[in-house]
C-alpha cells in the first residue's frame, strides 16, 4: 500500500509516517517503480505499535529501545519493566501537578462571581496583576 492508504487505514498522517521513518522507529518501506513508498502488514503493524506507545505518552527514544528489544526476543524483559516503572512515575508527577492546579483554578474561581467588574475582580486580585 502507498503512504496515503497507510495513513488512512493507520489513522497516522503522512507527515507522522514520514518523521517515524526519519526516525528510524519504522523500517524505510520498499519503491515502487515510480519511487512511491509502499509498505506491507508488517509496516502497519510496526506503526500501529508505535502509534499505541504514543497514546501512553512514552517518548520516541523509549520506543526505539522497545522495538530494539522486541528484535532479541531472547533478552531479559527488565529493561521494558525499568522503562514502564519510569513512565508510570512521570504520569503520577504529572496527575499531583493537575491536582495542584484543579486546586488552585478551583479557589480562583470562588474568588469572583460574574457581576463584578474587572476592576473589583477577586480573580485578577488573586493573581495579583
Amino acid at each position: 500500500m502507498k503512504i496515503g492508504q497507510l495513513a488512512k487505514v493507520s489513522g497516522c498522517s503522512i507527515q507522522t509516517i514520514r518523521y517515524y521513518e526519519k526516525e528510524g522507529l519504522l523500517n524505510p518501506p520498499s519503491r515502487s517503480e515510480g519511487n512511491f513508498r509502499l509498505y506491507d502488514e508488517k509496516a502497519l503493524k510496526k506503526l500501529e505499535f508505535v502509534k499505541h506507545c504514543r497514546s501512553l505518552d512514552i517518548p520516541l527514544s523509549d520506543i526505539k529501545t522497545l522495538l530494539e528489544l522486541k528484535n532479541r526476543p531472547e533478552e531479559s524483559c527488565s529493561s521494558i519493566n525499568d522503562l514502564i516503572a519510569n513512565q508510570l512515575g512521570l504520569v503520577n508527577k504529572r496527575i499531583r501537578e493537575l491536582r495542584a492546579l484543579k486546586s488552585e483554578l478551583q479557589i480562583m474561581k470562588k474568588a469572583c462571581s460574574s457581576d463584578n467588574t474587572v476592576e473589583s475582580c477577586g480573580i485578577m486580585k488573586t493573581l495579583d496583576v
